[in-house]
């Protein structure tokens, strides 16, 4: 489930390994290239961890990140996340 915190939308997903992890990584940096709205995230092993953002609004959460958002969910579905 996102939340907001500090103006921002945020989550963590955690994978079966890191070279899944990976993959849902390389995944969402192509839909973020298709939005062109690109995501602050860590990654150590299996575990991605997302914070989302409008800096053109001010640092503040608009619906380009909900739209991100709910990609990422879809693509972390996909890739097993748990």
């Amino acid at each position: 489930m996102w939340t907001e915190h500090d103006n921002a939308l945020t989550r963590s997903f955690r994978f079966p390994d890191f070279k899944t992890a990976f993959a849902f990584m390389t995944a969402v940096a192509a839909e973020a290239e298709r939005q062109n709205h690109h995501p602050w995230w860590s990654n150590v092993y299996d575990t991605v961890e997302f914070r989302l953002n409008t800096h053109d609004a001010g640092n503040t959460i608009t619906k380009r990140d909900h739209r991100l958002a709910e990609a990422i969910d879809r693509l972390a579905a996909e890739h097993g996340a748990r």
